[in-house]
Parts: C-alpha cells; structure tokens; sequence
C-alpha cells in the first residue's frame, strides 16, 4: 500500500472535514521517497487548513505513527472545558494552541511505557468513551467500532457509519483518478 492509499484508508473522514483528525500507522519501504512525499503533502494540505505530522517513529520497525487533523476544529475540540480539564488531570500543562497539546502527547508516545490512551480525546471521540476505555482497561464496553464505546452506543454507531460511508467514497473517488488534493475539503 502506498503512502496516500494509507492515508485515504485512514484519513478519509478528516480530507473530507467530517473528522477533526485521524491517526494511522505507516512503514514505508523506501525511507526516502516517503521523506518527499511526506513533505510535499504536508505542504499541499497546509493550505487547506491540514496538519499532517509525525508523533512517532520505530527506529526497530522504520514504522510511523502519523496524525492528519484540522487545526481550527482541534482548537475547539481541545478548547472544550470538558477535555482541558480531563487533559490536565492526565498531566498536561495547559497549552495555546493544538501543536502544543500535540507535543506533549508525542512526548508520551514516545517516552512512556504505557499507551497514552487520552489520545482518543485528540481523535474526537467522546469523552465518556476514552474515560470509559481507560477506566474499564478495555473491558465491558457496549460495542466497539472505531473505538470502544462506554457511552451513547446508537450516537456512536451513526459516527461509525458515517464515517464508513465517507472513506468508502474518497476511496472510489481516488480508484476513479481523483487526486488528494480534490478529496482534500
């Protein structure tokens, strides 16, 4: 699979601005070209309002672990009291902008033992959802789906759905010659 058939399997919803952001895990075979097309589309989604970064990287596997989001809606998703709060309990410092809550989780992917598992308030999943996950430690959950829900099952599934038919759509549109630049809102 190449580096944009990943990112359009994954990201659809976000290209699309139905999602503030996605997360996917990447390990291109050549470092070299996935360095350049990395920067070409970090560059091409810039101007669209995307944020394509890094949050990690394998040097074991050469894998990484990439995250797509709009920084205008993960301002407000990050800006919600709910979430701030939440954020802050887990051990965030307060920040001003999203690229600074980002560094903090990149630091935590990369320097705790332990999955950082707030990072479903960074994909925009309910709150209840991640207190739930984190609490539960992965267990008794109502359905699972792109996340595992603890809380509105029928608001989640609708999400997962909608979500379904969005990558189900830029997929055909990418198959049918369309560029990411098109499926880029």
């Amino acid at each position: 699979m190449t580096f944009e058939e990943a990112l359009i399997e994954h990201c659809s919803p976000t290209l699309a601005g139905v999602k503030p952001a996605s997360l996917f895990r990447f390990c291109p075979r050549d470092s070299a070209l996935f360095a350049r097309r990395f920067l070409a589309l970090r560059q091409q989604f810039a101007a669209r309002g995307l944020r394509l970064v890094i949050l990690k990287g394998c040097r074991r596997t050469g894998s990484y672990l990439l995250y797509l989001y709009r920084e205008r809606d993960l301002a407000e998703v990050l800006g919600r009291r709910e979430h701030r709060d939440f954020l802050r309990a887990m051990g965030y410092t307060p920040w001003e902008a999203p690229g600074d809550c980002l560094r903090q989780l990149a630091a935590r992917l990369c320097l705790e033992e332990e999955f950082p598992h707030e990072i479903g308030l960074f994909l925009s999943y309910p709150p209840e959802d991640v207190r739930g996950f984190i609490e539960n430690k992965a267990c008794r959950f109502k359905c699972a789906g792109l996340w595992k829900v603890y809380g509105d099952e029928e608001r989640a599934k609708e999400l997962f759905r909608q979500y379904k038919r969005c990558t189900d759509r830029c997929c055909a549109l990418w198959r049918a010659g369309s560029g990411l630049a098109q499926l880029a809102v």
